[in-house]
């Protein structure tokens, strides 16, 4: 197994029909009270444990110095703290939280998203965490503590033009949470990325308190490690409007760097419920190597 033959296994996972289904499916299951929604997906993922997800070109992050940090604990999982981690391989290391703005496509759902998260470490196994603290989509989306939830925004921009700029324009329909960001990506140049944030901290990932359990819900993404090995550092004076009212805008962060991939990612998400360990970059690449796809029973079929 390469590169290239888990790239099209992965995207072969996706059926948009079967997309489609589920999509309609939870027009009828979000009207039923949230431990039977919890019931339900935890039941199919017994029989499917494993997710296609696919993040599409310019999937884009803008990174905010925490300085703060004791301020960070409140918005984290029981067992998680604050961690300092580099962005860039031999970077300096600071308090950090994320705004990402991608489009996704997975069994389940497709679509934009934009998560916010803090950057912490998980004090049982010592790894580097993505704890995802709040998020919004025009798609539908599951946690522990909403279930499965209806879209939060319309008329989303978020694309990129042959002029070479990247634009995100997305509110939720209260407009109490929004990201709005617009840069130039033609000067950014391809950096080398910190192993441990990008390759361990995307084996384990937690949703905080705000958007899920107390337990922090944990899951992993299965990839090749070499899908977080660089990406393009985008010049903070190329960043023309960067705002946001949600995650670390509570928290006075201060943008910081500006990363983007000009390449698509292809992972496959534990299923909610599902907790894979990897522990080390050796353990997820045996991990990587050895899937079968002609056996992975994918959530949503």
């Amino acid at each position: 197994m390469n590169i290239l033959e888990y790239a099209k296994g992965v995207e072969r996972l996706v059926d948009p029909m079967e997309v489609g289904k589920v999509l309609y499916l939870q027009t009828k299951m979000k009207h039923l009270p949230v431990f039977l929604q919890r019931k339900i997906v935890t039941s199919a993922a017994k029989k499917a444990s494993k997710m296609p997800f696919v993040v599409e070109p310019y999937c884009t992050l803008m990174f905010y110095e925490i300085m703060e940090h004791e301020k960070m604990q409140k918005f984290l999982p029981e067992g998680f703290r604050p961690a300092k981690t580099a962005v860039f391989e031999g970077g300096p290391e600071k308090y950090y939280g994320v705004v990402t703005m991608f489009r996704i496509h997975t069994s389940v759902f497709w679509g934009a998203r934009t998560e916010f998260y803090l950057m912490a470490e998980n004090e049982r196994t010592g790894l580097l965490s993505w704890i995802i603290c709040d998020y919004i989509s025009d798609t539908i989306s599951y946690d522990e503590k909403h279930g499965l939830k209806s879209p939060d925004a319309k008329a989303v921009v978020m694309t990129t033009t042959c002029e070479g700029d990247f634009v995100c324009d997305m509110k939720d329909g209260s407009g109490k949470k929004y990201v709005k960001c617009e840069m130039n990506l033609n000067d950014a140049k391809m950096r080398a990325l910190d192993a441990r944030m990008w390759i361990e901290g995307n084996t384990s990932i937690a949703y905080g308190p705000l958007a899920g359990e107390a337990d922090g819900d944990l899951f992993s993404l299965t990839f090749f490690p070499e899908e977080m090995k660089q990406a393009l550092d985008v010049p903070l004076e190329k960043v023309r409007v960067a705002e946001i009212l949600c995650g670390t805008g509570k928290l006075g962060g201060i943008l910081d760097t500006v990363v983007s991939f000009p390449y698509a990612q292809h992972m496959l998400s534990d299923a909610p419920g599902t907790r894979t360990h990897y522990g080390s970059e050796e353990a997820l690449r045996v991990a990587v190597e050895k899937v079968n796809f002609r056996k992975i029973k994918t959530l949503g079929k």
